[in-house]
């Protein structure tokens, strides 16, 4: 899959060091579920990433540059539910490509692969609510903010509160053709 300036390639075992570079950073798993201190520890979410593509419940795609092949990040549906046409989305980003615009050119691609190549009808975001940057962003690209589940999760031993986002495929029909 490609846009103007990055392409996505599906995550592989080889790109255990890109995957550790970016969920050993605290600041990009601020409000992320994972973060892996060591190498050894990201070989659990290499096993993650295996088990979603042959378990038929979702897929991933590092994002890289097209004219540098540098790592940008990685994207990609988990929780694949077949029956209900529906999966959940995820994104992270290095830091050094915070605010490149990135997510605005990579999501129709995305997109486009869960709403035409997967058969979704819908694709949801759950965002921690504190994290403010990720929420404008699901908006600037036409997420819905369906409400708010409070107090539904431990992290850190503190309870937090998680916004829910969606997008159907008839709000993107105009943009997927």
């Amino acid at each position: 899959m490609k846009t103007n300036k990055y392409y996505l390639r599906e995550i592989e075992s080889q790109d255990i060091n890109n995957i550790h570079k970016g969920l050993s950073d605290p600041a990009i798993t601020k409000y992320y579920d994972v973060h892996f201190s060591t190498l050894e520890e990201t070989k659990e979410q290499m096993k993650w990433y295996r088990d979603l593509r042959e378990n038929g419940t979702g897929l991933w795609w590092g994002i890289y540059g097209c004219n540098d092949d540098n790592f940008r990040g990685a994207c990609g549906f988990n929780n694949l539910e077949r029956q209900h046409h529906k999966a959940e989305i995820g994104l992270w980003l290095l830091k050094e490509y915070w605010g490149n615009g990135i997510l605005k050119e990579v999501m129709p691609v995305l997109f486009n692969a869960g709403f035409n190549t997967m058969g979704l009808n819908r694709i949801e975001g759950y965002v921690v609510s504190d994290n403010h940057k990720c929420k404008r962003a699901l908006e600037k690209i036409n997420f819905t903010y369906e409400g708010t589940m409070r107090e539904c999760e431990v992290k850190n031993g503190e309870l937090i509160s998680v916004d829910i986002y969606s997008i159907l495929k008839k709000d993107c029909l105009d943009k997927l053709g």
